[in-house]
């Protein structure tokens, strides 16, 4: 597996995400997946291509350029390495940097001749375009650009040739979502379950039929994994905490799942802050998740004392 490291923080509304890659590293990530019998290969940190003449198509919308540079890098590595033998994990770094991994993952997908499906572990649905953004934070827009809606073509300078189907992404644990989102949600058929159906029905009975659909289309998954999917009891280190977000329990039974399934072909780790952190207990919890999506099991785990 391929670790590819995006310290991106342009698309978020407050600093220190940028410290994002290098957290991971130090809580051990690589160290984990070796131990699990994995060879990793550390590419380093991406260097954004920015054109400073790159004007915004909404004055409301802020970073516009630097966000774009990332974008371009970003798919070109991902369509890179989603045409190779190798498993990507792109640590970020806001959530912005999956305008290009999610986009290149489905390019590479597509010269393949196969669907993209995405899984999306989330407080939020990421779902807004340039035009319905209020906060400009372009961290709030990677699904919409990646499922094809208009008004992003000046992100790459050219329209995207392959987009992701809304109706094979689904988004896993989303408990906050703005009015205009909701309406784009319903109209393009995205799956969304959101922590009351988490309450009444669990992960496991939510997770399946997903995956089902996954592996009858013989389709490549690229999961991207939100801090702010967890409750912000456990997992402190986001700038955009939701109360009533996954447990610790609930996050590794989808990891475990996942692996069980052996769909995963590329991974998202974003919004890590490690500024806002507890003595690196988020970025150990990211690495823990990430191990079990790996192969480690229940009894593997060691006992820490804290």
């Amino acid at each position: 597996m391929v670790l590819v490291g995006a310290p991106i923080e342009a698309g978020a509304g407050r600093p220190g995400c940028l410290m994002g890659p290098d957290a991971y590293r130090t809580a051990g990530l690589a160290e984990n997946l070796q131990a699990l019998g994995h060879e990793v290969q550390d590419l380093g940190n991406l260097v954004p291509e920015i054109d400073a003449g790159s004007v915004a198509p909404n004055g409301v919308i802020r970073n516009f350029a630097e966000v774009a540079g990332w974008t371009k890098v970003l798919h070109d590595c991902a369509r890179q390495l989603g045409s190779e033998a190798a498993f990507p994990i792109y640590m970020g770094g806001d959530h912005a940097l999956a305008l290009g991994t999610v986009t290149g993952q489905a390019a590479s997908a597509a010269a393949k001749g196969r669907l993209l499906f995405v899984l999306w572990l989330d407080a939020h649905s990421d779902f807004h375009t340039f035009s319905s953004t209020e906060s400009g934070n372009l961290h709030g827009t990677p699904l919409a650009y990646a499922c094809g809606l208009p008004g992003f073509d000046d992100l790459l300078g050219r329209p995207l040739e392959h987009v992701v189907d809304p109706e094979n992404v689904e988004i896993l644990g989303v408990r906050s979502i703005d009015r205009q989102e909701r309406e784009l949600l319903v109209a393009h058929g995205v799956g969304v379950s959101d922590m009351r159906a988490i309450d009444e029905e669990g992960v496991a009975v939510l997770l399946k039929p997903f995956l089902k659909r996954v592996a009858d289309a013989d389709g490549l998954l690229h999961v991207s994994l939100d801090v702010d999917f967890l409750d912000p009891d456990i997992a402190p280190a986001v700038g955009t905490t939701v109360p009533g977000g996954a447990t610790f329990r609930e996050a590794h039974l989808v990891m475990e799942m996942l692996h069980d399934s052996g769909l995963v072909t590329s991974l998202d780790l974003v919004e890590l802050n490690p500024f806002l952190d507890e003595r690196g207990r988020t970025a150990r919890l990211m690495v823990e998740l990430t191990a079990s999506l790996f192969g480690r099991r229940v009894f593997d785990r060691p006992t820490r004392s804290f």
